[in-house]
């Protein structure tokens, strides 16, 4: 699994590959219409699009000379996952952090009344 989540994250570092996928989500376009608003060659989209596929993020499919991209939500189950997991871990961390934090306040507090 940690692969596959290499390969999701890496492909979702990048802004292009993230904003590509956002077009996704309002359905399948053509390499043409997905490219269309992104100012780069027809080889860096396609390899774009290689790591968004790698990644199991896309599907590509040809039909006659159409080239279509379709996103695969499900590509991200194992990353959101992951993420959740993690979360819950760092919430806890936060909320410990949070009542020390509160611990030292009232600490500091009754020092400076002390020493008034």
């Amino acid at each position: 699994m940690s692969n596959e989540l290499d390969a999701v994250f890496g492909a979702l570092a990048d802004p292009t590959r993230r904003a590509m996928l956002t077009r996704l989500t309002s359905g399948s376009m053509t390499v043409g219409e997905l490219a269309a608003p992104f100012e780069m060659s027809r080889p860096a989209i396609s390899q774009h699009l290689k790591v968004l596929e790698k990644a199991g993020l896309i599907e590509r499919t040809a039909s006659a000379q159409w080239r279509t991209c379709t996103l695969r939500a499900e590509g991200l189950d194992d990353a959101a996952v992951w993420v959740e997991e993690h979360r819950r871990g760092w919430n806890e961390r936060f909320d410990l952090l949070d009542e020390r934090l509160r611990e030292l306040k009232k600490s500091e507090l009754k020092k400076e009344k002390g020493n008034e």
